[in-house]
This record gives structure tokens, sequence and C-alpha cells, in this order.
């Protein structure tokens, strides 16, 4: 091999440590070019490496941070506080706080007394002293009665439970006339079904229980064991089953009813019917509802997909402007995309928790993040303020002048977050998680906005989940339906019992007469829908189905009373 001699183009190593004067400043080495060859491979290779072990390590430690962000997170909603309230008051909250009197009536204040009960009867007791107490203890000189009396009342409920025992008097005839029967009985009494010894209060109780009160049907039939009228599950089972088709003239009424709006929330949530279903794998299934001003409508679907509120809300005028709020979830965005007079007003309430969210699995990044809260709570105030001033009869460019500074003052706030977003997210610098959340706000703030220029439609869906809360509590308490049957009439009764209370009439009251006339009309569905919907049922009936339902419980009637 040749040996390189020292020139300015050899091998000469002069590490630049060697101006310090080290011991090895003035040593040459001399290498073959292969060696020094070898050596700059091996020094670019391990270069090479090391450079990719810090793109590696720096990767890791972002998708750690990630991981102790969802542990975090996952932490807080399972052993956390179910609050959405901020956790980083600011100082001028903190010093509100102090400021704050503690919670309750305060002291010295009038209150508003008992509550007064005027439906219900009054059963009036006497209560008298002993006789021996009637008398002087030192003397036995005896009381004088005083007039009047010291009231006072106590609330009671008794429910029980009895047997009605039918007797139908029988007629012999006294006459020869060829037509008539020799034994003549009287009717028989209505059943809402055939042969069942169950009568109507008996399912009211079953339906409003289920179906309102999500309670499981094991306890429903322990309820009525303590109650001394044992009723077998399956026998409730059998009964709802052949009750189902009493309700679906009620429920396409109200699907009728509820294509006419012009306003709808939106949302759904799983749903398990344990029935094999051919072409379906396992047995999840979806509760949707759709909610306007005057109907809550839930149906059943084995999917989840676009597909599914597009076959629901076909019905609608397409000539119509339709505005439908929601969340954020992805069908309702491809069903709409296909008709330009539907518009998705998002939910501001969902973006508020991503920011709380994102604060409890980042905490460097909580302040963050409620500055943000801070500026979506200021928008609620804006808004309330501009809606207490609204006329709802007007256009935008006819409300009055208060109204119009109310809506700047809105229409600059929202601008002002639209700007403060855009300039944040140039920020090359800016953490992946206040990327995600600033990125979600700018790809769905069409739909966010919507509420400005159209002021009937609220910043939420807190209606849309109101309404499926109770069903979730009975999916969560008795885990689903047994069969598809008793899932959609699950969901024809969540939308009637809803449907019902929306218009504040009283529920036990209404199913109660609906079922009587079912009874009446030989167990089938009455042809006339009119004195139970409503929107068509007089102001008199409306008053009367909101009352407490008053049933007395029956004496013993005098033999075959037909009174």
């Amino acid at each position: 091999m040749d040996i390189m001699n020292p020139s300015p183009s050899s091998s000469t190593h002069r590490p630049d440590s060697a101006k310090g004067g080290t011991p090895f400043a003035q040593a040459i080495v001399q290498l073959t070019k292969q060696e020094y060859v070898q050596l700059k491979w091996d020094s670019r290779y391990w270069q090479r490496q090391h450079e990719r072990a810090i793109v590696r390590e720096a990767a890791l430690k972002k998708e750690l941070e990630s991981a102790h962000a969802e542990i975090r997170d996952l932490k807080q909603r399972l052993y956390g506080k179910h609050s959405e309230k901020s956790s980083l008051p600011s100082e001028a909250q903190a010093g509100d706080q102090k400021s704050r009197r503690p919670r309750g009536q305060a002291r010295g204040s009038k209150g508003h007394g008992r509550t007064h009960r005027p439906d219900l009867p009054v059963i009036e007791e006497l209560h008298v002293l002993p006789l021996d107490e009637q008398v002087c203890p030192h003397c036995n000189a005896s009381f004088d009665l005083f007039p009047g009396t010291e009231d006072s009342e106590i609330l009671e409920v008794n429910v029980k439970a009895y047997v009605r025992k039918i007797k139908r008097q029988r007629y012999k005839k006294s006459c020869q006339c060829p037509n008539v029967r020799g034994l003549i009985t009287a009717p028989p009494a209505p059943r809402l079904i055939p042969k069942s010894s169950l009568g109507v209060t008996v399912w009211v109780e079953v339906l409003l229980g289920k179906y309102l009160y999500a309670t499981p049907t094991h306890r429903l039939c322990a309820d009525l064991k303590n109650l001394g009228a044992p009723v077998a599950m399956g026998t409730l089972t059998g009964g709802l089953k052949k009750l189902a088709p009493l309700f679906e003239p009620l429920s396409a009424a109200l699907l009728e009813k509820h294509l006419t709006e012009r306003l709808f929330h939106g949302d759904e949530t799983r749903w398990k019917v344990f029935q094999e279903i051919e072409g379906k794998i396992g047995y999840r299934w979806y509760l949707w509802l759709t909610r306007s001003a005057s109907v809550v409508f839930f149906w059943m679907n084995p999917g989840r997909g676009a597909k599914v509120i597009k076959e629901h809300m076909a019905g609608l005028d397409p000539e119509i402007l339709v505005i439908f709020v929601c969340d954020r979830y992805r069908a309702y965005q491809c069903w709409a995309k296909d008709f330009p007079l539907i518009l998705l007003a998002f939910c501001w309430a969902h973006v508020r928790r991503d920011f709380l969210d994102s604060a409890k699995a980042w905490p460097e990044l909580a302040e963050w993040m409620h500055a943000w809260v801070e500026a979506i709570g200021e928008l609620y105030h804006l808004n309330a303020q501009r809606l207490a001033v609204w006329n709802e009869a007007l256009p935008l460019v006819e409300q009055s002048p208060s109204f119009q500074a109310q809506h700047r003052a809105l229409t600059a706030s929202l601008e002002a977050m639209s700007s403060k977003r855009d300039l944040a997210l140039a920020d090359p610098d800016l953490h992946q998680i206040q990327k995600k959340v600033l990125a979600s706000l700018s790809n769905h703030w069409a739909g966010l906005t919507v509420f400005l220029d159209h002021p009937q439609t609220p910043m939420d869906n807190n209606k849309g989940e109101n309404s499926i809360r109770n069903p979730a509590t009975g999916r969560k308490n008795y885990y689903g339906s047994g069969a598809v049957w008793s899932a959609n009439l699950a969901a024809m009764l969540f939308s009637i019992l809803q449907t019902i209370i929306l218009w504040g009439l009283n529920p036990r009251h209404w199913l109660h007469s609906y079922l009587s006339v079912c009874a009446e009309n030989g167990g089938l569905a009455p042809t006339d829908l009119t004195p139970f919907l409503p929107w068509t049922m007089d102001e008199a009936r409306r008053r009367e189905l909101k009352q407490p339902l008053k049933l007395d419980f029956p004496g013993q009637p005098a033999p075959f009373d037909t009174s």
C-alpha cells in the first residue's frame, strides 16, 4: 500500500482541540487512503444513525406524551368528576367565588311555603285527647272544647292492587219469539287483550315503568308481586307483543306531523337487540332520534350510516329550508351534502368539550384551552342578549335597533375568534393537540355559525341529547331488547311518551285514556286519533289531560249493580 505524505491534502488529522496544547496536539497519524475512506464512510454512517435516532426519539417522546394524555383522559372519564365546568378559573372568577354567599336560600328571606296540591283529594282525620287526658292533672276539672282545630297536612300515596270480579247478569226470555235466544247475558267487560286477566291500569304501570322510568321487566314483576298481584315475566312479554299494533297508528301520525316542521335536533346511540339477523354480525343496533318543536321521534335501525337519516327524512319538502342541529358525526354531513336547502348547525357544546377534555389530558396546555372555553362562553352570553330582544315574526333586517346592536356585537366576537384561530394555526410551533382542536373548529365553522343568520337555531344540541338520555338509562338498566319487535315497540313508546311530555300532558292520564278507548274498541286502536294527538285536540281536552289521573278505589258494589 502507498503511504500518503503529509500535505494540505493528506490524511493528517488535526482535531480542533489541538490548539489547546494537549499531549496529542503535535502527533501525526498516517493512514492509507483505504483506511481514510473507510473512516469517512463510518463517520457519515454513524452520523446518519445518530440523526435517525434523534428523529426516532422525538417521535417516541411525542407518542409517549399522547399516551400519557390519553391515560389522563381515560382516568378522568372513569374516576374523575363528570362535569364540564372549568377547573382553572381566572383570577377574576376566583375573586368572585370568595364573595359568593353559600348555596341555598338566603337567611332571613321569605320562603315559598309548602307546596300546594289542589288536585289531590283530602281525607280528614280528627285526632282527640284520650279521655283520661281531657282533665286538669291537678284538680281533675274537665277541659272545655275550644272552637276550631289545629290543622296540618301529611302527603300519602296508597298503591293498591285488586281483582275486578265481573258478574254478568243472565236473563231468560219470557216470550216465544224464535229469533231471540233463550238465555241472554250482559255484555262482557272491555279488555285490552282478549281473554287476558290484566286490566288497563296494569298495562299503564308496565308501559310507564319500562319506557318512561327505565325499569327492567323483572323489577316490574317483583313490584307487582310485592303488591300481592304476582305476574309472570312471560305474561308481560307476551302481552307487550300483542299491544305493539295499538301504537303503530300513533307512531305514523307522529312522523307525518314531524316531517312538516323546519327545525330539528338529531342524535343517535347504540342499542343491543339480542336476535340474530341474516347478514348482520353481532347484536349492536342504533336508536336514532330527531326532535322538532312538536314531536320527539325515535326509531331503531341496525346501521349507523347516512342512508338511515336520509330514508327517515325523505318526506321533507325539498323546496323549503330545513335546519338540522347535530353533532359532527359524518353521516349527517354525507346526508346534507346532496340537499342544498338542509343546513347543518353544529353543536358548540361539543366544541367546548374538545377544549375541556384537552385541558384535562394536557395539563400544561390547560390555561390556553380554558381561554378558548371562556371565549365560547362569551358567545353564549352575547347570543342570549340578542335573543332577549328578538322578534321571531320579523326578518333580520327589520329587527329593532337594540337587536341590531347585539347582533353586531355577536358578529364581531365571532370574527375575532375566527382571526385568532387562523393566526394560531399559522404558528409552526403549535402543539399537536392545539392544532387538532383548532383544525376541527375551522373545518366546522360554517355549521357552527348557522345560528348567527338564523336566530331560531340553538347554539347546541342539548335538546336532542336530553331527549335521548331517558332511553340511554333504559339501555343501561335492561341492556336493550330481546327481539326486533321489542326494539321497535320501545322506539314507538319512547316517541309517544316524550312527545306527550313535550306538550305538558300527564303521561299516566293520557296513556290510561288511550288504552281504555282501545279496550272498548275490542283491543284495537281507535280509527279517530284526534282526541289523542296534542296538536289536533282542543284546548279543553289538553287541559283535562294535563291533570293527574283520578281513579277511586272501588267500594263493594251492590249485587249485579249495573250503574
